[in-house]
């Protein structure tokens, strides 16, 4: 199996690549990424291709012509991209990835990153909703995800490959550019004043376990990927020993703008969680995947808050010669 890895220079397209090298029936791996990988990889290749340049992006894919395809090329507002270009990148990379592996005539499946954020957290809409409850995303990375799912689903459809869409709680864990946990890890939190709505997490190491698993059982259809357990926001905020911030309102904008100069920007869909919750029902993907060994939302949020701090370090004295 010959395996394209888009996105592969970020924390999760880096430890799949390093997954997938274990498998002896993954032949040959290559990624593109705007960044290079953030790991080393043993024999794996790598391009460093911005999605904007479309048509060195297309050619790349061409001459590897993949028989499996990774899809990580999908940019969580906030963590590494603002806003306009995490959503005009995804875009990109999707259309054109996938575009140029599937004319290779070689695809025979493929597995792209999606989020809980496509269920929504409208009014009516359920707490922890399964695979089978129709997507109605709120915010501007739910409108992303569910664009990347139906593109790759269109073209399966089109020509005859299954199309896997991992649909994750927010990844977190040491290191891993998150803006829930930037927020998190603020000295003060705001909090929902009058609610206190839960959520659950996924660790990384279990993002990259479940996305390996569905490329290479070959699974067709969503499957919702959510750590075990649930945290509320105030519980989140108490154990990080952090000091919550009740706001109602109006204030919420207050409480972004202060957010986003403290060096969190808060992305609408991170404002959902805080004042909505966001959780789901993941059985479905632990039986079919054989997730076993998930680490809990108390776990990863515990892992959030150990996160290093970096010691500069003094020049060495000058020394006389």
């Amino acid at each position: 199996m010959r395996v394209l890895v888009t996105g592969m220079g970020g924390e999760l397209g880096t430890r799949v690549s390093q997954l997938l090298e274990e498998h002896p029936e993954v032949t040959e791996i290559t990624g593109v990424d705007i960044v290079p990988p953030r790991r080393r990889l043993r024999r794996a290749g790598f391009a460093r291709i911005d999605p904007a340049d479309r048509e060195r992006l297309a050619a790349y894919v061409t001459e590897f012509a993949p028989d499996a395809l990774v899809h990580f090329g999908v940019y969580e507002p906030h963590s590494r991209l603002v806003p306009r270009q995490a959503a005009v990148r995804t875009h990109q990379f999707t259309v054109t990835a996938l575009g140029a592996a599937a004319r290779t005539g070689r695809l025979e499946r493929v597995a792209v990153r999606s989020g809980l954020v496509v269920y929504g957290r409208g009014r009516g809409r359920p707490a922890v909703p399964d695979e089978t409850v129709p997507v109605a995303p709120t915010t501007l990375y739910g409108r992303m995800c569910l664009e990347v799912e139906s593109l790759a689903v269109e073209l399966g459809r089109r020509h005859g490959f299954p199309v896997a869409a991992i649909r994750e709680a927010p990844v977190a864990g040491s290191h891993v550019p998150s803006p829930l946990g930037r927020v998190l890890r603020l000295p003060v939190v705001p909090v929902p004043a009058c609610a206190d709505p839960t959520f659950s997490l996924l660790h990384t190491e279990d993002a990259a376990r479940a996305m390996v698993q569905a490329i290479l059982v070959g699974y067709d259809g969503p499957l919702n990927v959510v750590g075990p357990g649930a945290a509320s926001v105030w519980q989140a905020v108490r154990l990080g020993g952090r000091i919550p911030a009740p706001v109602v309102g109006p204030g919420w904008a207050v409480a972004t703008r202060l957010a986003e100069v403290a060096g969190a920007p808060v992305p609408d869909h991170v404002l959902e969680l805080l004042r909505r919750g966001r959780t789901a029902d993941g059985s479905k993907a632990q039986a079919v995947l054989g997730l076993a060994g998930m680490r809990s939302t108390t776990e990863v949020c515990t892992e959030i808050f150990e996160w290093a701090t970096v010691t500069p370090l003094r020049p060495p004295a000058a020394v006389a010669v």
